[in-house]
């Protein structure tokens, strides 16, 4: 089993840059694909990036492309999303996922944490 804890959601202002962290307990962390959700209020979760176990190989969505990056480091059993040029739209509660293999849907994922407020000011 995997427990993820995610950090570093904050209030920012458009145009800045912010690194999200999650922390994950278990085993079998760096055998596990992992991914980025978001949320805004009134709308479903959405897919922001994903990577593979080793961290060969990302995707991101087409609305972060180019802006967010997402990254791991399996010694400290951590994923980041680092999160440049950001806008109010992406302002949401981000969650970090853990599973099997890489995907874009939630279904894909076994593990979530609780979650991190990123509120983006205009």
């Amino acid at each position: 089993q995997v427990q993820l804890v995610e950090s570093g959601g904050r209030l920012v202002q458009a145009g800045g840059s912010l690194r999200l962290s999650c922390a994950a307990s278990g085993r079998t962390f760096s055998r596990n694909a992992m991914a980025w959700f978001r949320q805004a209020p009134g709308k479903e979760r959405e897919f922001v990036a994903t990577i593979t176990w080793s961290g060969g190989s990302t995707y991101a969505a087409g609305s972060v492309k180019g802006r967010f990056t997402i990254s791991r480091d399996n010694a400290k059993n951590t994923v980041y999303l680092q999160m440049n040029s950001l806008k109010p739209e992406d302002t949401a509660v981000y969650y970090c996922a853990a599973g099997v293999r890489p995907a874009t849907t939630t279904y894909g994922f076994d593990y979530w944490g609780q979650g991190t407020q990123v509120t983006v000011s205009s």
